[in-house]
């Protein structure tokens, strides 16, 4: 999508749909205000007989009005005046691009970044309107044997706002997030039998050299001459091969790197603990956390970032078969920490905790990691909140403001010692799974044996990386967050 600012008035603007604000007591914002009074009251009119539902995010497409040089006006309800809001913000912003996105203009006019939001300046108003109109735009380029006809605004101007510099970086800002939230959508959306490891791989490499970053793609032997027997325990029963993706991407100078790990399992089967049949096929997004660290690289490189970012991802699919782990069996980590097997289906802990291992090498300033973990999760935060645990309260507090300031947001969970007791084993270091009470919680008290040496934060996207239903799909997060911690580290 292209995105440009313009500050020319809306009134004489040439486009296929002007899109307008409308508070709920029926007053309007400056802009729609003078549209009314050049098209003769014609929209607090049909305000006013209440054609325009008052529910913050509800349209009304209006053709032809009078007054105006555009084919069409959208309306959009902005909820009461007094609680127009980050949310009330991106709420009308994600319902105008939903209806530009499935409409039949090809271009429009958007003048909601002129409203005022409390605590927000015109930079974010206009990174986060780029962002959300461009993902709304996104369709999945499904295999079909008709392909589906393209629809939508593809060329779009934020109207009221002059083009300074800082306001053209923050649109800029918007669309790299929105193109990397594409490729990490792309990628979960993909079924295992297209996105599995080797797959993964190839999409980190092609990227490496689009953007000229350096990409290491590590083999089974190379993993297993590291001693990452946890992780390779996994994959082992797949016809896919491992694959231990290594990106670094330098534009920070001498600084300390910020690495990113994800949890890359392209299909989870749950193995010899065969999971339920039901939404069976859902477990394609079990690689969102890798796809997320591949994303969030295409969002770093082509903003040019001045950081120094590593990103790791344990691509493996976890399958069951004659050379499937069991439970009761015990691996030895790249840690040298054993671990004692009791539910293969708790495999993400066991390919992550190898990546936080190889993580130290690079001496970071932080690590996050990204993982689909839990159901657990999902259970305590639904879909709303990513869980976020951390061993360093200064991390996990620039995360939480990362979240609210971008709307994917976090909640922290404890990372309690209390909750220990339940990793023991009999038979080895730990065991890889602590019993059904608090079962996000001691998956992140697994991990953290592992990121003992450095800052480290995790993030369980099981309830927030991808929807069900009739809007099934990959969400994209938690790009947007973590977009969010970046840009704020590279301003410094």
């Amino acid at each position: 999508m292209n995105i440009t600012l313009s500050t020319t008035p809306a009134a004489t603007t040439k486009t296929g749909t002007l899109v307008l604000g409308a508070f709920a007591d029926g007053t309007f914002p400056g802009t729609t205000q003078a549209i009314d009074d050049a098209s003769g009251g014609k929209l607090a009119t049909i305000v006013k007989r209440g054609d325009l539902d008052a529910k913050t995010g509800s349209t009304l497409l209006i053709p032809d009005l009078p007054g105006v040089a555009a084919e069409r006006v959208l309306l959009v309800a902005l909820g009461k005046r007094a609680e127009l809001d980050e949310k009330a913000y991106r709420t009308a912003l994600a319902a105008a691009g939903k209806a530009l996105a499935s409409g039949v203009a090809e271009s429009a006019a958007v003048t909601l970044a002129e409203l005022d939001v409390p605590n927000r300046d015109a930079a974010w108003r206009l990174r986060t309107a780029a962002r959300l109109l461009a993902d709304a735009a996104y369709v999945f380029d499904a295999p079909r044997k008709e392909p589906l006809s393209k629809r939508g605004a593809n060329a779009v101007t934020l109207l009221g706002i002059e083009s300074r510099a800082e306001h053209a970086l923050a649109v800029a800002q918007g669309l790299a997030v929105a193109e990397g939230m594409a490729l990490t959508k792309d990628l979960g959306n993909h079924g295992g039998n297209v996105c599995n490891p080797a797959y993964m791989a190839h999409t980190a490499s092609a990227l490496g050299k689009e953007f000229g970053f350096e990409v290491e793609v590590l083999e089974r032997a190379d993993m297993e001459k590291l001693g990452m027997h946890s992780a390779l325990s996994v994959g082992r029963a797949s016809l896919s091969p491992c694959k231990f993706i290594v990106m670094k991407y330098s534009g920070g100078g001498s600084a300390k790197p910020i690495v990113l790990v994800g949890k890359g399992m392209t299909f989870d089967t749950g193995g010899v603990s065969l999971k339920p049949s039901a939404n069976l096929d859902e477990m394609k997004y079990d690689m969102s956390g890798g796809g997320t660290v591949i994303g969030m690289f295409k969002t770093v490189a082509r903003l040019k970032l001045p950081l120094n970012l590593i990103g790791l991802v344990m691509a493996v699919e976890n399958m069951p078969g004659g050379n499937a782990s069991r439970p009761g069996d015990v691996v030895r980590s790249m840690a040298g920490i054993t671990i004692e097997i009791l539910n293969t289906d708790a495999e993400g802990r066991l390919v992550l905790c190898d990546a936080l291992t190889y993580a130290e090498r690079f001496d970071p300033a932080c690590t996050i990691d990204l993982a689909t973990l839990t159901g657990a999760c999902v259970i305590a935060l639904g879909a709303h909140a990513s869980g976020l645990y951390a061993n360093d309260a200064a991390l996990a507090a620039e995360l939480l403001a990362a979240g609210q300031g971008s709307g994917d947001r976090a909640w922290q969970m404890p990372l309690w010692d209390d909750y220990q007791p339940q990793l023991k084993s009999n038979f080895a270091d730990m065991s890889n799974l602590g019993g059904p009470a608090a079962g996000s919680i001691t998956a992140a008290l697994f991990l953290s044996h592992f990121a003992k040496k450095y800052k480290w934060a995790h993030l369980d996207i099981a309830g927030t990386a991808s929807v069900s239903g009739d809007a099934k799909g990959a969400t994209g997060r938690p790009v947007p967050l973590l977009a969010e911690f970046l840009l704020a580290r590279a301003a410094g």
